[in-house]
């Protein structure tokens, strides 16, 4: 039996970040996940025109029950929501989520979660299963991505370089050379493109609209964009401004302008009572050591389990 959302929600509180526990109160973050859990897990495990309709854009061929997320009891303690799921909405990458589950896994787990989500998405032929843990990792499974947050009353500018500043922009007159800084970062460091791409022009202009897009400023030059989204998805049941887009043009990087970013970017939205957030991948360590040394913490990421899918 499907639980309900409330329930679910009280099953991701209890394996949140301690340190996360004492920035919200427990009820209304409560009540938070319990939306998201409503708005995403519950819907894609009982609405037959979603599974529809998803199958039609992203699995032509399969039917709608094959897209339903299903609640197994993958051990005798063990419960876990799967969903199949595709990465960047790539459909040759299908993967199987189970971030909604009773408790965090474990190595012991990984063998009946891996057959568990074979059992019912292996038609999908998944190339792993995505797991979340406020843990560091699980010994057997692959590093993802992992969150970067702190409230915002803690990331304070100081010792920023002079003539660095952000300036809000109401329109993404600057698309095509933030598209650039990404090809250039990418030229340099290949496996970048696995880690980040820039993100849509639409996406950017949402937060322009938003007053949540700036342009970063170096001596009155454009150096590059800083976004942000009020976004549940991905906030872990925060009241949180995810962070969209941080990038600096090529020419200026390596001038030590990546740990402020996050601070001025964070100092520079509008509700200071809210949790900064994002997510980065752990390859990526010169944007992890720029999160860290703004004040960020890491508090938890998401796991690959291969499954051997094409």
């Amino acid at each position: 039996m499907i639980p309900s959302a409330e329930e679910l929600a009280q099953y991701t509180l209890k394996r949140q970040h301690p340190l996360t526990r004492t920035w919200v109160d427990d009820a209304r973050r409560l009540a938070i996940l319990t939306e998201e859990h409503a708005a995403l897990d519950i819907l894609l495990a009982e609405d037959l025109q979603v599974a529809s309709y998803r199958a039609k854009r992203l699995a032509p061929g399969r039917t709608a029950e094959e897209m339903l997320n299903r609640w197994v009891a993958v051990s005798n303690d063990l419960d876990v929501m799967f969903s199949i799921r595709f990465e960047n909405m790539n459909l040759a990458k299908p993967f199987v989520d189970a971030t909604p589950m009773s408790r965090s896994p474990e190595p012991r787990d990984l063998q009946a979660l891996a057959a568990a989500a074979l059992e019912y998405y292996g038609v999908h032929n998944p190339l792993y299963l995505r797991l979340w843990t406020a843990d560091a990792g699980v010994d057997g499974t692959v590093p993802d991505r992992r969150f970067l947050a702190a409230p915002i009353s803690e990331l304070q500018p100081h010792d920023v370089p002079p003539g660095l500043a952000l300036r809000p922009a109401k329109s993404v007159e600057h698309y095509d050379e933030a598209r650039r800084a990404y090809e250039a970062v990418d030229a340099d460091h290949p496996h970048h493109a696995e880690e980040a791409a820039i993100q849509d022009l639409e996406d950017l202009q949402e937060s322009a609209d938003d007053g949540l897009l700036f342009d970063i400023m170096v001596n009155d030059d454009w150096a590059g964009y800083a976004a942000a989204i009020i976004k549940p998805d991905d906030a872990l049941g925060l009241p949180a401004y995810v962070v969209r887009e941080l990038i600096l043009a090529p020419q200026h990087r390596g001038h030590g302008y990546g740990p402020h970013l996050s601070t001025l970017l964070a100092q520079a939205l509008p509700d200071p009572t809210r949790i900064f957030i994002g997510t980065i991948h752990s390859a990526n360590q010169g944007a992890r050591t720029a999160a860290l040394t703004a004040g960020r913490h890491d508090i938890g990421g998401w796991l690959q389990l291969p499954l051997g899918g094409v």
